[in-house]
């Protein structure tokens, strides 16, 4: 799957701005997670940008309704990924994609809101002030930190490392995701 139609099935069902930009930022972190990994970066890319494409239009179906539309298009990987970026559906991890998506998508949404409450943004954001973040239940009370944890112990970094991967991601694209 090319990024256009990607981006054209993700535009058929999510119109939010929110969502939109929490696509792309997973979408660029995963892409970097893949050039590390030496995986396919369009792959993984697809994948990040596509893992909630169903949520708005519909969430009682997510993330079924996406991942039959991949099945149905011959990208099974990237279907079996968002199948499993929520542990408690019970899919388990066979791939490092399946890995990364799960450590990179409530830990992307989460260091962005860090970023919406700080003067200058992501500019010299550090792990430290991530990690007090997450520490704070009241703080983005709906990110479930379990999930965080959980993600960066199967992708076998550690906390530190994951965190400031990510911030480096979008810190290189802070105009384009307005942070």
């Amino acid at each position: 799957m090319k990024r256009e139609e990607a981006v054209e099935l993700l535009k058929s069902m999510t119109k939010g701005e929110s969502l939109l930009r929490h696509a792309r930022s997973v979408e660029l972190v995963m892409e970097a997670y893949a050039i590390h990994f030496d995986e396919d970066p369009e792959e993984w890319a697809n994948c990040g940008l596509l893992h909630d494409a169903d949520y708005e239009a519909f969430p009682e179906e997510h993330p079924h309704r996406i991942v039959k539309i991949l099945n149905d298009l011959g990208e099974k990987k990237i279907a079996y990924a968002i199948s499993a970026h929520y542990t408690k559906w019970n899919v388990p991890y066979l791939n490092t994609i399946d890995k990364a998506l799960l450590a990179c998508d409530e830990l992307t949404g989460f260091i962005i809101a860090c970023c919406q409450i700080r003067p200058e943004g992501i500019v010299n954001l550090s792990p430290k002030s991530v990690k007090k973040k997450l520490s704070n239940p009241k703080f983005a009370a709906k990110v479930d930190r379990d999930e965080i944890r959980q993600g960066i112990s199967l992708l076998g970094l550690t906390e530190n490392e994951h965190i400031q991967f990510i911030i480096n991601v979008l810190e290189r694209n802070k105009e384009e995701l307005s942070i």
